[in-house]
């Protein structure tokens, strides 16, 4: 590729990401343009775009999402690229090519990677002579009832059944036996079709207790690909991670290299340019399995720049400058720990269902280690067209365990009210001994959690504040000291509760 200078980009997405790209391209002296729908007119991340359009209702389907009101926007105001964030267009091969066809770059892979990694068989097809595990299963997709039958009874059962072109947990069923193969195949192929409009569904076996373990992968146009470590993300919901962090308490050097290595192979199998993820499962026995690749920023790629000390932004945009990668594999390092944690307006509670309304107070956590990469200010609505989430809260430490500290106490300093939120959900599994050992896996919802949890600490915590209220009315001359054992203050994503 040859050397073009980006002056001006357009930020094809909205929210935090937006805003977070939008800074690194200000830092780097380049005018950013941001697109927005009638929801997000008074966004911040609309007020700190150099120019901003309107360009469309509420509804994604008529504006985030489609590409000739974006390809337009970019030949109105002369945009030399556009960075797609995550989720909207980051994946979709055809808006590539559309602003390919219009002269602006795409600031991420090509087309032809974007497809391949994008339907899961076709991915697994692709990597299958790079050396890269693979869970055992089908290599194409199931034509029917018989198929599926002799699949499973010769990797035997539990089995998992998959949307080919699917994601976020869609499309997926876990048959435990025989007699459940059919109901779980046809309820997969009907969440498939109706989700991805592909019914085309394949078979693995299941890896029990599983880690979700993703690395991170850097590659430039000159053939230069490097790993940047892993995430481990095995605390989700819905099959949907809420809880991050890097690197994981369980990989060995030895281990990590060997993943590290898998995923550059992944992406060398398709000629891959820019940032991406491969993510694997890890299981018991410490076997790692190919799992699929996500051809974009992620979501809690903030972990793996507090470890590394880069931005991947900046790194994206550069790439897509034609530059090379200005450090080689040797010189990256590993440098102490960070967590993430989603803070969603979501309720916990009621199996974390989306809770939306207004920010009645918004006030995030600061302080030394502490990150939150947000789009919403006090006052604002949380529209119902898009993801609920607020924002992305990050800790970084020394070590693990200092990290983990600090995570607790922006948990405890963040308030929020006017919406429920995931705040509660993750200062528990913060506390949680499965979590602090680091021996956890993707059934830590499902082992571990209860809403009663929840409404247990807020038993607790209302008591401890009415003990600290007696306290402070008995002796309000003297600042009281902290006498009376297990007596916590009540932090402030309780009192948007009460």
């Amino acid at each position: 590729m040859a050397h073009k200078k980006i002056h001006k980009l357009l930020v094809a997405n909205r929210g935090e990401i937006a805003l977070r790209v939008m800074r690194s391209a200000r830092e780097m002296g380049i005018s950013t343009v941001a697109v927005y729908s009638e929801a997000d007119r008074h966004a911040p991340f609309v007020r700190f775009a150099d120019e901003a359009v309107c360009i469309g209702p509420a509804a994604s389907k008529e504006s985030y999402l489609v590409i000739d009101k974006l390809v337009k926007v970019c030949k109105d105001l002369k945009v030399d690229a556009v960075h797609p964030g995550y989720g909207f267009l980051s994946e979709n091969g055809e808006f590539a090519r559309a602003l390919e066809k219009a002269g602006v770059i795409f600031v991420g892979p090509s087309p032809h990677a974007m497809k391949v990694m994008g339907d899961k068989l076709a991915a697994k097809e692709a990597v299958k002579g790079h050396g890269v595990p693979l869970v055992p299963g089908t290599e194409g997709a199931v034509s029917g009832l018989d198929e599926a039958m002799k699949v499973a009874k010769t990797i035997t059962f539990p089995i998992l059944i998959k949307a080919a072109a699917g994601g976020g947990g869609k499309g997926m069923r876990i048959v435990e036996k025989e007699s459940d193969l059919k109901e779980g195949l046809e309820r997969a192929i009907s969440e498939a079709q109706n989700a991805f409009g592909d019914g085309s569904v394949f078979i693995e076996k299941y890896v029990a207790g599983p880690r979700h373990i993703e690395v991170q992968i850097m590659a430039d146009t000159h053939g230069n690909t490097c790993y940047l470590f892993e995430r481990e993300c095995s605390v989700q919901r819905r099959h949907q991670k809420v809880v991050e962090e890097a690197p994981s308490a369980v990989l060995t050097p030895e281990l990590r290299k060997r993943m590290g290595e898998a995923a550059v192979n992944v992406a060398r199998s398709v000629d891959y340019v820019g940032a991406g993820t491969v993510e694997f499962l890890l299981d018991e026995r410490s076997d790692f399995y190919f799992m699929e690749m996500n051809t974009r920023l992620q979501v809690e790629h903030p972990v793996t720049e507090m470890i590394t000390g880069l931005d991947l932004v900046k790194l994206q945009i550069r790439v897509a400058e034609g530059e090379k990668l200005p450090f080689t594999q040797d010189q990256l390092k590993i440098n102490g720990h960070a967590i993430e944690v989603r803070v969603y307006a979501e309720d916990p509670s009621n199996n974390f269902l989306p809770d939306i309304g207004t920010l009645t107070t918004y006030r995030p956590p600061q302080g030394a280690g502490v990150r939150v990469d947000d789009g919403f200010e006090e006052g604002m609505e949380i529209p119902i067209h898009y993801d609920p989430m607020i924002a992305k809260l990050i800790t970084h430490g020394a070590t693990r365990e200092e990290a983990i500290a600090r995570m607790e106490r922006a948990i405890d300093d963040y308030a929020i009210s006017g919406v429920e939120t995931t705040l509660g959900f993750c200062r528990f599994t913060m506390g949680h001994p499965a979590f602090r050992s680091g021996k956890y896996d993707t059934h830590f919802v499902r082992d571990h959690f209860s809403p009663a949890v929840l409404e247990g600490k807020d038993a607790d915590e209302q008591l401890a504040a009415a003990l600290v209220a007696a306290a402070l009315a008995g002796a309000r001359e003297q600042r009281p000291k902290p006498v009376l054992e297990g007596v916590t203050s009540v932090s402030a994503w309780k009192l948007k509760r009460r």
